[in-house]
């Protein structure tokens, strides 16, 4: 049976272009406004697809690619500008988590008030109350008002309403970036069996190892239209190759090259020294540059950049040492491993440039954008970026105030308390 269905569906936005300048402060500025051209914009153009009772299917894509304008067409949030759209059975969409909270209501309260936002009867939802704040992990504040919430006791307690839900059909937007790893576990779980019972999943995300693990078939979407559907990790596999090529800088002054050595393949191997296109954060990983020298060159440096989807330059790898030693190649092909026990980029996709320079700064060669690798959440960390750390107790007989003799032995909510 047949749940979603979309019939070359398409979805087109009239965006009109500001009055700037001197006129934008004239009285008639507004009906010069009106007057003007509006552009038409194609959120999504002749898209079609079905989704089978009990599949999930995951919706993947570059930011604007058309996404998140299904979600809104299926929630009945918008309207389609053409196509037919057939829904079977009830719906449910998770697009903000914790959209329908009050910050001056409690937990308590807003576990009703959004549960019924999300379409659960006052029943239903007392039934399943003490589920609910067990699954958030937020029962010693629950009779609180949610606006004394930390952030990550705010989206939990809001996934934890959603995922009780009970729907034929279920949406998610990006919902699985909440809570800690242990959280983002459960999630999965509570989806997982949300599945396995027969439901229904669309499920859009920008976190590919989560799409790859849970969804049966994966669409891939380009500027508003079917780029690709098909398996998770042929899909997948393809939209790596296409950003990759798409990050490829529009041009770059390679000229100064004096191309006596080239990189001729950059691989990825992980902790049992295999080929792999993915890692995860806090996780370890090898990069292997392979080269052919056509003399030998001395003062050598060759260096590995990680850049972002936006260009920015995270971390890079480099042969050159901290006292400034570099190394020799000799003519023929070789290759250098760099190795990494904790890689400490954060989830997403990333591209790679390669070099080789000299200890004068000459250029040899320069590979753009010439591979790319996904990292996917591992342990959890809050920041920027994960840092590779030790920690330990300490000893009893070293608990004691610098400069003093004496043990330190107020509770530490007396000592915060204090600050």
């Amino acid at each position: 049976m047949i749940d979603l269905h979309f019939n070359h569906v398409s979805k087109i936005y009239r965006v009109r272009q500001e009055v700037t300048g001197g006129r934008a402060r004239h009285p008639l500025a507004r009906v010069w406004q009106s007057l003007r051209r509006s552009k038409e914009f194609w959120a999504l153009r002749d898209v079609s697809f079905e989704v089978e009772r009990g599949e999930a299917l995951g919706i993947i894509g570059h930011n604007g690619a058309g996404k998140s304008t299904i979600l809104k067409l299926l929630s009945n949030i918008t309207a389609p500008t053409a196509g037919e759209i057939k829904i079977n059975g009830r719906l449910s969409a998770l697009i903000e988590v914790g959209s329908g909270f009050h910050p001056e209501l409690t937990g308590r309260e807003n576990v009703y008030l959004s549960g019924s936002i999300l379409g659960m009867r006052r029943r239903e939802i007392t039934k399943k109350l003490d589920s609910i704040i067990d699954f958030a992990g937020v029962r010693q504040f629950i009779d609180t008002p949610v606006k004394r919430y930390s952030s990550g006791m705010y989206v939990r307690l809001g996934f934890s309403i959603a995922a009780h839900l009970d729907p034929d059909i279920l949406l998610l937007d990006e919902v699985l970036a909440v809570g800690d790893s242990a959280f983002q576990s459960k999630c999965l779980q509570r989806i997982n069996e949300l599945k396995q019972s027969g439901t229904t999943i669309v499920f859009i995300s920008h976190d590919l190892s989560a799409i790859e693990r849970l969804c049966d078939r994966v669409l891939l979407m380009d500027h508003g239209r079917v780029a690709a559907s098909g398996a998770p990790e042929e899909v997948i596999a393809h939209y790596q190759r296409s950003v990759t090529s798409a990050a490829l800088p529009p041009s770059a002054n390679t000229e100064h090259l004096t191309r006596k050595a080239e990189v001729t393949s950059v691989t990825f191997l992980d902790a049992e020294g295999s080929e792999t296109q993915t890692s995860y954060t806090g996780g370890p990983l090898t990069v292997r540059v392979d080269y052919e020298a056509h003399e030998r060159i001395t003062g050598a440096i060759i260096e590995v950049f990680f850049y972002t989807a936006d260009n920015q330059l995270p971390c890079q790898f480099t042969t050159e040492s901290k006292d400034g030693r570099t190394i020799d190649l000799e003519p023929g092909p070789g290759a250098i491993e760099f190795s990494c026990a904790e890689f400490g980029a954060l989830p997403g996709v990333y591209y790679i440039d390669v070099t080789i320079r000299d200890d004068r700064s000459e250029g040899v060669d320069w590979k753009h954008r010439c591979a790319a690798i996904r990292i996917d959440p591992g342990q959890q960390r809050r920041g920027w970026f994960h840092v590779p750390h030790n920690w330990r107790f300490v000893p009893p007989e070293d608990l004691t105030v610098a400069g003093e003799n004496t043990r330190v032995r107020q509770p530490i909510n007396e000592l915060v308390s204090r600050l």
